[in-house]
């Protein structure tokens, strides 16, 4: 046993807190990044059999990548004083081994915990690892519900070669109980992996199915008094069925336990994925059929409630209420009839005047509007609209319900709607308005749902609070709204929903802030985003969304004193810690996926990312806007306009996602539905400068350059650009088109760039935007003018400075003419495009 206090490189032992077949596991802290970590001392007979050891790193490798929110995290292999360890992410919790011991798992619990470990599975799967040793004691259930998959590969590292049994499995009992294989695997073997034969993805699924059995009956499928006569269970023997041991367990979940535990694997499952499919739709049949339950449950109750009432208001009687209609009946048979026949109308009209004004079944669509500032104080604006966005993201949250994004709901800011219009422009159920009023340390919000077919108030509350209150209030709304909107929320959705990630009221105030300015997407207010960021996190170190926000300060921000790659370096790290502290923050993910396409031009990691992005934030827009312009970028246009449909059914109003579309058309050669697309947009905003210079470059592609020039000058005023400047800049290109045609165009703008370059003056003008990109657009321009050893020579400068625009070379229609160039095809083999 290592002593307290005992270093192994930059880790130091708290504790000791397990131990097995692989050796002790202790408590330790990183003394240079401060965190604790899970230590594994491997045994030293282990750790002297080089192939074994080179075996397991290389797989400890791959399982460190996995990078999915139900695997423990590994941090480090390494060696310290001739002792190899394993350094991972510290889980606080309970094995689900020690929770099936202590209390029987409820059948809600358990598929909730069966859908995260085969969720890890499947991703683990994917990328070609088997883990090999599915139980109990390798999955971990964190506080809040988080299910943790742990020891990937460790079982490889054991693994010993053994003969095919037919003689019961004797060779593989020698291999099961050698030193160094955990205890208890014998349990939970599959049939192949019993008789040492070869295995692949089926052999967890069949273990999986062992540890979901016990979980909903409470034991074990396959038993004995030895290990010899468990693995003679597994092979020979069937089990009890689920519905003797487990009758209240659905038929459908019964009948996925006897799949995963056919002996043939040809028969079980095939895939982790479809498993997880199956047991995804048990899950929301079992929500559907409680919530149906629930319902029919209380409207019983409110109506034998208004009956009771009705019957005895007007009348007081010793008697019971029993008693008192009996002696009715007796003496006033007629008009009694006729009583009763009154009193059931009655009651059946109260009942429809008190159910007509709620919804009848789950809202499925919500918009959150813009909390009105009612404080009289403009300096308290980040409150409401920081108040608002936090709503947003919890309620997105819940995987049936579709929420608005930010950027369409707050189109309607300071503007009077009717609520009706709203729910037909965003295609929504129902409206949630808000006040807010703040008074030295109180804070007053006045909440109201609205049903958006009928304009009829569904729930309405006021919380009055403290200032330092505001995190859990934040919290009680979230909680207060999904439940009004007749959701029936699993434990994990509850908290999912109602999920703090800072407990510090002024680090939460400070990332309002922070997101205040940075949604004004300014240079000079991502400035200030930077610091509010940088000062929540300065409040509460393990604020992770506070890391989101850096990182997303730093990508889009423009600090002179900092170069792109510096800045993307900073991007990076910053997400990269917030994944650390959270790894289920989707928007952490969408963020280090960006970076991993447009600037690292890893397009396999980056599309990992977005998918896992998507898969933690189904309703994150910008995950979905993202992947499909990555998509778009390598030339993969169905899927694109998949992701595209998707994060405009999110945010329907945004003119960032729907120019972005017009682009992806123009990528995709489709110029004239580009064009249409476009002018759409132009006409519902035509102050919105993007969408002129993407009309402008996809008329230049059409040959169209009058109409090109005109969207520049539209493009240039709207930008803010001196009027006569403008007219100058304009008049000087439209008469180098009218004299020298398409080359006289594109010659004025690439002399007009050279000069300013020369000068260091040039204002960027001609250039989409672009003006610290300029070796990749001079390139462009001399790929117009036909020049290829100019384009070339600027093109490989572009490389150099590792210029994300090179990440859209494969499909940009201005390199057509250079695509036949063996130079080209291998500038794209270097920018890593598939």
């Amino acid at each position: 046993m290592i002593k307290e206090g005992a270093k192994f490189g930059r880790y130091e032992i708290m504790r000791k807190i397990g131990a097995g077949g692989m050796g002790e596991v202790y408590l330790a802290e990183d003394t240079k990044l401060d965190r604790r970590v899970a230590l594994k001392i491997l045994p030293e007979t282990l750790a002297q059999d080089g192939e074994r050891m080179r075996r397991f790193v290389r797989e400890a490798k791959s399982t460190s990548a996995l990078n999915h929110p139900n695997i423990i995290t590994i941090y480090e292999i390494g060696e310290s004083d001739n002792k190899h360890f394993i350094a991972s992410e510290y889980i606080e919790g309970e094995t689900l081994h020690s929770g099936l011991k202590t209390q029987p798992l409820n059948l809600e619990i358990a598929l909730n915990i069966a859908i995260q470990v085969a969720s890890a599975l499947d991703a683990a799967h994917r990328a070609g690892i088997i883990h090999r040793d599915v139980k109990p004691e390798n999955v971990m259930i964190r506080p809040d519900g988080l299910a943790k998959l742990l020891d990937f590969g460790i079982a490889k590292l054991t693994e010993r070669k053994t003969e095919p049994i037919d003689a019961e499995a004797s060779t593989a009992i020698k291999a099961s109980t050698t030193p160094g294989m955990i205890i208890g695997t014998a349990n939970y073997m599959s049939p192949e992996q019993a008789r040492g034969k070869e295995i692949d993805v089926r052999t967890d699924i069949f273990s999986f199915g062992v540890m979901l059995y016990e979980m909903l009956a409470g034991k074990l499928p396959f038993e004995g008094e030895s290990a010899l006569d468990v693995i003679g269970s597994i092979l020979h023997k069937e089990f009890a069925p689920l519905s003797r041991t487990a009758p209240d367990a659905p038929r459908e979940l019964q009948r996925i336990v006897e799949k995963c535990l056919r002996k043939d694997r040809e028969e079980r499952y095939q895939t982790a994925k479809d498993l997880l499919i199956d047991l995804k739709d048990v899950r929301q049949d079992l929500q559907l059929r409680n919530q149906l339950e629930r319902t029919a449950s209380v409207n019983r109750e409110e109506s034998k409630t208004q009956i009771l009432n009705a019957t005895t208001s007007d009348v007081a009687h010793t008697t019971s209420s029993a008693e008192y209609v009996l002696g009715e009946i007796k003496s006033h048979k007629g008009n009694f009839a006729i009583a009763l026949s009154i009193l059931l109308l009655t009651a059946i009209g109260l009942g429809y005047w008190y159910f007509a004004g709620r919804p009848t079944k789950q809202i499925e669509s919500i918009a959150v509007m813009p909390f009105v500032n009612e404080s009289g104080n403009a300096d308290t604006e980040y409150l409401s609209d920081g108040m608002t966005e936090t709503l947003i993201n919890s309620l997105s949250q819940l995987p049936r319900l579709s929420v608005k994004a930010r950027s369409s709901v707050f189109h309607y800011k300071g503007k009077t709607v009717n609520p009706r219009t709203v729910g037909s422009e965003l295609n929504v159920q129902a409206i949630l308005n808000g006040r807010v009023v703040q008074r030295g340390d109180n804070l007053l919000l006045s909440l109201e749902l609205v049903d958006a077919q009928t304009g009829n108030q569904i729930w309405g509350e006021q919380y009055n609070r403290k200032w330092t209150e505001l995190v859990s209030l934040q919290s009680e709304i979230a909680r207060d709204v999904s439940n009004k909107l007749r959701a029936k929320l699993s434990s994990t959705e509850q908290q999912q929903v109602a999920k703090s990630y800072t407990a510090n009221p002024e680090a939460y105030r400070l990332y309002l802030k922070g997101r205040y300015h940075w949604n004004k997407r300014e240079d000079k207010e991502f400035i200030k985003a930077l610091e509010y960021f940088q000062q929540a996190i300065d409040k509460d170190p393990t604020y992770a969304l506070a890391y989101v926000g850096l990182a997303d300060s730093y990508l889009l921000g423009d600090y002179g004193n900092l170069s792109r790659w510096e800045k993307v370096s900073k991007a990076k790290a910053a997400a990269q810690k917030a994944l650390e502290i959270d790894a289920t923050l989707g928007e952490a993910h969408t963020t280090l996926a960006n970076i991993k396409h447009w600037d690292d031009w890893n397009w396999e990691e980056a599309e990992k990312e977005y998918k896992l992005a998507i898969e933690l934030s189904p309703n994150y827009a910008t995950a979905h806007h993202w992947y499909a312009e990555s998509l778009s970028a390598v030339g993969r246009f169905d899927e694109s306009f998949a992701e595209y449909k998707r994060a405009l059914e999110l945010d329907p109003l945004s003119l960032a996602i729907s120019t972005d579309l017009g682009l992806a058309y123009y990528l995709s050669r489709q110029y004239d539905r580009a064009i249409e697309h476009l002018k759409k947009l132009r006409e519902t905003d035509p102050n919105y400068v993007r969408t002129h210079f993407y009309l402008a470059r996809v008329y230049e592609q059409k040959g169209m350059f009058e109409e090109a020039i005109s969207e520049y000058e539209k493009g240039f005023i709207l930008e803010g650009d001196n009027p006569n400047d403008v007219a100058k800049d304009i008049a000087s290109l439209r008469s180098s088109f009218k004299v020298g045609g398409a080359k006289g165009y594109w010659q004025k703008i690439l002399d007009r760039t050279i000069e300013g370059q020369e000068r260091g003056d040039f204002d960027g003008k001609f250039l989409f935007l672009r003006v610290k990109q300029l070796p990749f657009d001079i390139a462009r321009l001399y790929a117009h003018l036909g020049e290829r050893y100019e384009a070339f020579r600027w093109l490989e400068k572009a490389y150099q400075e590792r210029n994300g625009e090179l990440a859209e070379l494969k499909v940009a229609p201005e390199w057509d003419n250079l695509r036949s160039d063996s130079r080209f095809q291998d500038l794209l083999r270097r920018v890593g495009l598939p």
